[in-house]
């Protein structure tokens, strides 16, 4: 189906729900959001046009059940569904379910989320491309033992990974061929809970890497990039500290590397906004693809501070069959932009969740200051699905003017009674290490097991 878009449904929830809500209404479209039993009253809701229940608070019986889902895109006559992310954002049948139904899929076609949102089906296509891909298994590994005769190949350490995963899970780090063998049956397993998949791959492991992507838009003809996210700071291969552009990529280095994330996405022939994936090796001076991600990414705020571009507008626009409205040179990078995610956990406590009511949310103001949030004062963060309160944004003209205005911003930011994250940021915007720009994927997990954070 094509033509623009006059009815939408959002098959998401919490923060990412209000923000495709926000950008619909601006363009004149008609919303409905998708709710569990648990979620009848939250921000998402109580702003759309219209509600439409789909099942009880469990994500598998609710969000994450396809059937409910299109029964709810029937009754609602929409004709356009955006996923947001996680959930059902990357599942090529259902993204194919809703096109069969006459409907707009908000993101690109069945065929290149099977083909892009697979990591060995997306590392080739990075091959023929001519993107320089971290060496590994050509296939997917299947069998134990060929993972262990692969590892003694390439040498230790090695990376094992869900082929068809994301969000970190499926993910083993092994340094032999005894902890080989007992991580591969372990990531299977947990491959396999979570994504219906066991496939596993293989990939030399890059220590002190960094972690940046380019966030790419397209037509499906034409596609131009929006420049770099560095994500190096994770916790369990989780994100929680981005910002663009990355530290690290010197001017010739972030040229090479957005191009050829354009190069790949041209040659998928990709639409919508996507996220190419890479590991940056500081020591070498190098990178290399590692996946690519169909959808719109959490972190995609910061791009659109540092450019000025709305991405899910944009989203919304190509999916309804526009052309891309700029061209590369039309797009540039200002100032500096940094977010971080406010989760209901417990810093102090290893990161106990700590769902519960919201009885004050206090948000900082300004100019260069976003807080993009599924809840506000009253609301109720629900035990049954991420932890993610809200995602605060700010711009400098500098680093070092941003990371100043997050700390003011986190001083503001005030959430309770609920435990959250925000002590831990106030400490992280101070440290040293990060004011000069000298940290990697592991970095904060080094940190934290030395460190004993204060309520």
């Amino acid at each position: 189906m094509t033509g623009a878009i006059r009815k939408l449904l959002i098959a998401n929830r919490g923060e990412i729900a209000v923000r495709i809500i926000h950008a619909a209404k601006k363009l004149g479209i008609s919303t409905v959001q998708i709710v569990s039993e648990a979620d009848r009253e939250m921000l998402a809701a109580r702003i759309a046009d219209e509600v439409i229940e789909v099942g009880p608070p469990a994500a598998a019986k609710s969000y994450l059940n396809v059937g409910n889902v299109l029964e709810a895109l029937r009754r609602s006559g929409a004709d356009a569904l955006h996923p947001g992310y996680g959930f059902l954002s990357e599942n090529a049948e259902f993204a194919r379910a809703v096109t069969d139904l006459g409907c707009i899929f908000v993101g690109p076609d069945a065929e290149t989320i099977e083909r892009m949102g697979d990591k060995v089906n997306a590392r080739r296509a990075a091959i023929e491309a001519g993107v320089p891909v971290v060496p590994g298994s050509d296939g997917r590994l299947d069998d134990p033992q060929a993972a262990l005769k692969l590892a003694g190949e390439m040498g230790y350490p090695v990376m094992i990974k869900a082929a068809a995963g994301g969000g970190g899970r499926g993910i083993r780090v092994v340094r032999n061929a005894d902890e080989l063998a007992t991580a591969v049956p372990q990531a299977m397993a947990e491959a396999r809970a979570a994504f219906g998949d066991d496939g596993l791959y293989m990939e030399a492991y890059i220590e002190d890497a960094r972690h940046i992507e380019v966030q790419i838009l397209g037509d499906g003809e034409t596609v131009v990039h929006l420049f770099e996210r560095e994500c190096s700071l994770q916790r369990r291969r989780q994100k929680v500290w981005e910002e663009a552009p990355a530290v690290a990529l010197s001017a010739e280095m972030r040229s090479e590397l957005c191009a050829s994330a354009v190069r790949l996405a041209q040659s998928v022939n990709y639409r919508g906004a996507g996220t190419m994936e890479y590991l940056y090796d500081p020591l070498r001076k190098a990178f290399y693809f590692i996946e690519m991600n169909t959808r719109i990414q959490v972190e995609h705020p910061v791009t659109e501070m540092i450019t000025g571009i709305d991405l899910v507008r944009e989203m919304l626009l190509i999916a309804g069959g526009a052309k891309l409205s700029m061209a590369q040179e039309q797009i540039h990078c200002d100032g500096h932009a940094i977010e971080v995610r406010i989760n209901a956990e417990d810093p102090a406590r290893n990161f106990l969740p700590s769902p519960g009511p919201i009885d004050r949310l206090q948000i900082p103001n300004g100019e260069a200051v976003r807080f993009d949030t599924g809840f506000d004062a009253g609301s109720r963060v629900p035990p049954y699905y991420d932890s993610l309160i809200g995602k605060l944004i700010v711009k400098g003209g500098s680093r070092a003017e941003a990371i100043e205005r997050l700390g003011q911003a986190l001083e503001e930011l005030d959430v309770g009674p609920i435990a959250t994250t925000i002590p831990l940021y106030r400490t992280l915007a101070r440290n040293a290490d990060i004011l000069d720009g000298s940290v990697s994927t592991q970095w904060l997990e080094r940190w934290l097991s030395d460190k004993k954070l204060a309520p």
